[in-house]
C-alpha cells in the first residue's frame, strides 16, 4: 500500500484536514466543506472524496468524545431519518449525477441563506421552531450532498441556525448528525471501490492531523461568543457558498 507521493498534495492535503478537523471540533460552520474541493485542486474530486470519508469518521469520534451529552434530540429525530433517505438517493444515482451542478446547487443555497440573514437581520437574531416540513427536506438534501461530495452542511445549516441553540448544543448535534451520516456512507463507498488501497494508504498519512485539528475545534466553540460564533458561521458559509458556486459553474460551463 503505497500513499499519493506528490508534494503539492500535501500542500493542499494538510490545509484542508486542519480546517476540517476545526469545522467537525464544531467551529467554522461549513469550513469541512473545503476539504473536497481544496484536495480537488490536485486530484480528482471522486478520489478527494474517498480519501476523506476515514479521515472524517475519525474526526468523528473526537468530535462524539467531547460533547458527550450535548445535542438537540428532536433536531436529529427530524434531519437524521430524512439524511439516510438523501443518502440511499445518492447512491442509487451515483453513475448519473453531475458533481459540478451539485456544487453549485449547495453553493447558491449558501448564499441565498446568508442573503436573508443579510437582508432580515432582526429576524435572523430570534430564535425560530422547529419545522418538521422544513427539517424533513433539507435533512435529505444534506443526505444526499454529503454523499456526493461531502457538501452536507449547508443544508443542515439552513435547518439549523435559525433555531439559535448555543454553540455547544449546535455543535454537538452536527457532530452526532455527520456522524451518523458518515458512518452509513461508509458501505456504499466501499461498495463504489472508493477504498483502494492508494485512497486508504493516503488517508492513514493523514489522520495523525485529524484528532488534534478536531480538539482545537472543540476548544475554540467553548471560548468563543455565541454572536461572534454565528457570524463567524454565516462568515464562512459565504466563502464557501462562492467557491462551490464559483467550482460548479465552470465545470458545467466546460
Amino acid at each position: 500500500m503505497h500513499p499519493i507521493a506528490d508534494p503539492y498534495f500535501y500542500a493542499a492535503a494538510i490545509p484542508a484536514v486542519i480546517l476540517a478537523g476545526l469545522s467537525k471540533g464544531g467551529f467554522g460552520g461549513s469550513m469541512a466543506m473545503l476539504a473536497v474541493p481544496i484536495l480537488a485542486l490536485v486530484i480528482s474530486p471522486i478520489q478527494a472524496a474517498g480519501i476523506m470519508l476515514p479521515i472524517l469518521v475519525a474526526m468523528d469520534v473526537v468530535g462524539l468524545i467531547a460533547y458527550k451529552g450535548h445535542a438537540d434530540r428532536r433536531s436529529l429525530m427530524i434531519l437524521l431519518p430524512a439524511a439516510m433517505a438523501g443518502i440511499a438517493v445518492g447512491w442509487a444515482t451515483a453513475t448519473l449525477v453531475n458533481e459540478a451542478f451539485v456544487r453549485l446547487l449547495v453553493g447558491v443555497i449558501s448564499l441565498i441563506f446568508v442573503a436573508d440573514y443579510v437582508l432580515k437581520s432582526a429576524r435572523a437574531n430570534e430564535a425560530r421552531d422547529h419545522n418538521v416540513g422544513k427539517g424533513l427536506f433539507w435533512g435529505a438534501i444534506g443526505g444526499f450532498t454529503s454523499f456526493v461530495s461531502h457538501t452536507g452542511a449547508p443544508p443542515f445549516q439552513l435547518y439549523m441556525v435559525p433555531l439559535r441553540l448555543a454553540p455547544t448544543l449546535f455543535a454537538g448535534t452536527a457532530v452526532i448528525f455527520f456522524s451518523v451520516v458518515n458512518a452509513v456512507k461508509l458501505v456504499p463507498y466501499f461498495m463504489l471501490g472508493q477504498f483502494d488501497t492508494v485512497n486508504l494508504a493516503t488517508s492513514a498519512m493523514l489522520l495523525p492531523l485529524a484528532p488534534l485539528a478536531t480538539i482545537v475545534g472543540v476548544w475554540l466553540v467553548r471560548i468563543v461568543d455565541q454572536g461572534i460564533f454565528y457570524k463567524l458561521t454565516y462568515a464562512i458559509m459565504t466563502v464557501v457558498g462562492i467557491k462551490l458556486v464559483w467550482d460548479g459553474a465552470t465545470a458545467l460551463a466546460g
